[in-house]
C-alpha cells in the first residue's frame, strides 16, 4: 500500500534502519539492565537493585515506541534475538560481573544508545521526519541523564 506521509520511501527506508538500530540497541539495554537487576550482589545491593528496576522499566515502552515509529514509516520493526544480535552495538555480558563492573556496564551502554540514536539524526534532519526527531531527542536526553547517574556512582 502507497505510503505518502511527506518523507520518500529511500528516506523512510533509511531512517528505519537506524531505529531498528536504535531498537536493537534499546532491547539489549533492557536485557541487560534487567540481568544486573536479578543478579546484583554487594554492599549496595538494595540501592542498585532499585535503580536498575527503575532503569528497566523505562526502557520497555521505549522499545514499543520504536517499534511503532519504524511501523510507522512503513516498515517491519526487528523482534527476534538473532536480529536484535547481529543489529545492537552492544556486547552481551557473560556470567555475572561485581556491582561496579555492572554499573560501568551499563553506562557505557546508555551511552551507545546515545550514539546510536544521534547518528540517525543527520537523517531525520535530511528529511523533515519531526516525529522521528522527537523520539530521538527524548531519548537522548533520557540515556544521557542515566549514563551521568551511573557515571555519578562509579566517583572516587
Amino acid at each position: 500500500m502507497l505510503i505518502d506521509i511527506g518523507i520518500d520511501n529511500k528516506d523512510r527506508a533509511k531512517i528505519a534502519a537506524g531505529l531498528s538500530r536504535l531498537l536493537a540497541d534499546t532491547y539489549s539495554l533492557y536485557l541487560q539492565t534487567h540481568n544486573f537487576h536479578w543478579n546484583v550482589t554487594g554492599p549496595m545491593f538494595q540501592t542498585l537493585h532499585v535503580m536498575f528496576e527503575t532503569q528497566y522499566t523505562e526502557l520497555a515502552p521505549a522499545v514499543d515506541l520504536i517499534a511503532e515509529r519504524i511501523r510507522s514509516l512503513g516498515y517491519p520493526a526487528p523482534a527476534t534475538y538473532s536480529e536484535f544480535v547481529r543489529l545492537t552495538s552492544l556486547t552481551e555480558t557473560t556470567g555475572v560481573p561485581k556491582a561496579e563492573k555492572m554499573i560501568r556496564l551499563l553506562m557505557e551502554g546508555q551511552e551507545a544508545v546515545v550514539r546510536t540514536a544521534r547518528s540517525v539524526f543527520p537523517l531525520v534532519d535530511k528529511a523533515g521526519d519531526e516525529a522521528t526527531a522527537d523520539l530521538l531527542t527524548q531519548r537522548i536526553q533520557l540515556h544521557e541523564k542515566t549514563a551521568w547517574m551511573l557515571r555519578s556512582l562509579l566517583e572516587k
